[in-house]
């Protein structure tokens, strides 16, 4: 790790915070399309993935494959007392069930790594020592007390709470006596040089004056943790990030970010900040949805690319919208000059419809189908267990009829284990009350319709059977056709309430 920093931190690349680094670009800033394409999807381990983080996580998948170049996945995992455990493990299952796979991870390792930001502190911790030498960065004794005393004050007087630079100007003396009390103080960036102009590549020419609104922010705290702000720059420029493609909650951040880059003399990576992933309502999805996890989708059978494709069918960045896209499909299609920054409005209800579509296609793929015969299978051992009086069911050439039978007609596999499907799998229990409330004939047609199904001399299409049955309930004076399909429905199905 220290050889890696070194290198990246040549003598005499430092500059002043008010200098610009040797190809500084206002207009471009960083790397264009001629280099390789390096991307990363950075969530924070605070919770499991959702359908927002999969849509961040998916345009940086697809804009790296459709130019060649490296995805990865990089955990931010510095606020310790806000991480969920599992969540890490989680996030990388998920990604991988969704079929967009990192390149580059903790779990698969890589050459930029390590991949979590609590195993990269000395990193962080030198990176502020260089901005503590070059004047870009200052120590911080304020304690945690004076800092919510200066947050209440600012709250009452109905201003926007900042910290007012107390530590900026302390002598060298001063700070000395200070750490000889507080070896571990924090550090802060120094805002001094005016925030440049970027341009982003979903918003266009943007520039954030940070220096009349906030304080110096902390980039390393007293912990030795560092804060987003120092953490990302550093890590997207050790890993080589081409691209940043981010929330659009982070687009006022980046004139800060840019300032950090120019205090140490890198240049920058391009920002594209995506448009937010909303609910139908138009308000914000949140962790505390239980169904906007993706092992909630998972569970409940939904398909990876029925998800991807939902997430990219309601918002921008393609030249159409249009359902039943598949990963190969998105990736040609995508175009990141095509996203607008107007939210994207996510209506769940339509899922169902979208998983309808890509089940049926994998339903005409006789390799797909096979998988979903082995899985619809385990389905209905789970579902009916010791209830299955005839193990036949489960041999796989009915399983297929079955599926192809039903195809078009589900949204998932897990509809066919339903209740409303038991008698593919079971015996329907129904009681003779039940049958004797639809019609007082029900031994008589019973009788008739053995009868019928014993005849050697038929061969029981679908339209013989049909014809068949007409004649036999006019057979039956009194007794109309529909009451005896109905009878017939029940007595196979067991279902009383769907007829």
């Amino acid at each position: 790790m220290a050889a890696l920093w070194k290198r990246v931190l040549l003598p005499g690349t430092l500059l002043a915070p008010s200098a610009r680094p040797p190809g500084w670009r206002e207009a471009t800033l960083g790397a264009d399309l001629g280099g390789a394409v390096r991307v990363r999807f950075a969530p924070s381990p605070t919770g499991f993935l959702h359908l927002g983080g999969l849509r961040t996580a998916l345009y940086n998948y697809l804009f790296a494959k459709k130019h060649q170049g490296s995805f990865i996945l990089r955990l931010e995992d510095t606020d310790q007392t806000r991480l969920v455990p599992g969540a890490a493990e989680n996030i990388e299952d998920m990604l991988e069930w969704a079929g967009i796979p990192p390149d580059e991870s903790p779990r698969r390792g890589g050459p930029a790594g390590p991949y979590q930001q609590s195993q990269r502190l000395a990193l962080y911790t030198q990176a502020a020592e260089t901005l503590l030498k070059t004047g870009a960065a200052y120590r911080c004794f304020c304690s945690p007390q004076r800092l919510e005393l200066l947050k209440r004050e600012a709250l009452r007087s109905h201003q926007t709470p900042r910290y007012d630079n107390r530590c900026r100007n302390l002598s060298q003396k001063q700070v000395a006596q200070r750490l000889a009390a507080n070896p571990k103080p924090a550090i802060r960036f120094r805002l001094e040089a005016a925030a440049p102009a970027f341009e982003d590549l979903v918003h266009g020419w943007s520039r954030h004056e940070v220096v009349s609104v906030e304080g110096d922010p902390i980039i390393l705290k007293s912990d030795g943790f560092p804060t987003y702000h120092l953490a990302c720059v550093v890590d997207d420029h050790l890993m080589g990030i081409s691209h940043v493609l981010r929330g659009s909650e982070w687009l006022s951040s980046t004139s800060k970010h840019l300032l950090l880059y120019q205090a140490l003399g890198w240049q920058p990576p391009r920002f594209a900040h995506l448009p937010l992933l909303l609910n139908r309502d138009g308000s914000k999805l949140s962790k505390r949805q239980g169904d906007i996890f993706l092992e909630h989708f998972a569970a409940a059978g939904f398909l990876p690319d029925a998800l991807l494709d939902i997430v990219t069918n309601c918002g921008s960045g393609f030249a159409e919208n249009q359902m039943g896209r598949t990963l190969p499909e998105l990736i040609t299609q995508f175009d990141l000059t095509r996203i607008t920054c107007h939210s994207a409005l996510l209506d769940l209800q339509k899922l169902p419809e979208f998983n309808r579509l890509h089940l049926l296609r994998l339903v005409g793929s006789e390799t797909q189908r096979h998988q979903l015969v082995e899985k619809l299978q385990a389905l209905v051992e789970e579902a009916f267990g010791a209830r299955l009086h005839n193990r036949d069911v489960l041999d796989p050439a009915y399983v297929e009829r079955i599926i192809l039978l039903r195809q078009g007609h589900i949204c998932r596999l897990q509809d066919l284990v339903s209740p409303a499907y038991s008698y593919l799998w079971t015996r329907p229990a129904v009681g003779r009350a039940q049958l004797s409330a639809i019609s007082e004939k029900v031994d008589e047609v019973t009788k008739r319709v053995l009868g019928l199904l014993e005849r050697a001399d038929l061969r029981l299409t679908q339209d013989v059977l049909n014809g068949e049955l007409k004649r036999l309930s006019e057979g039956l004076q009194g007794t109309k056709h529909s009451i005896v399909m109905k009878l017939l429905r029940v007595a196979l199905s067991g279902q009383l309430d769907r007829l």
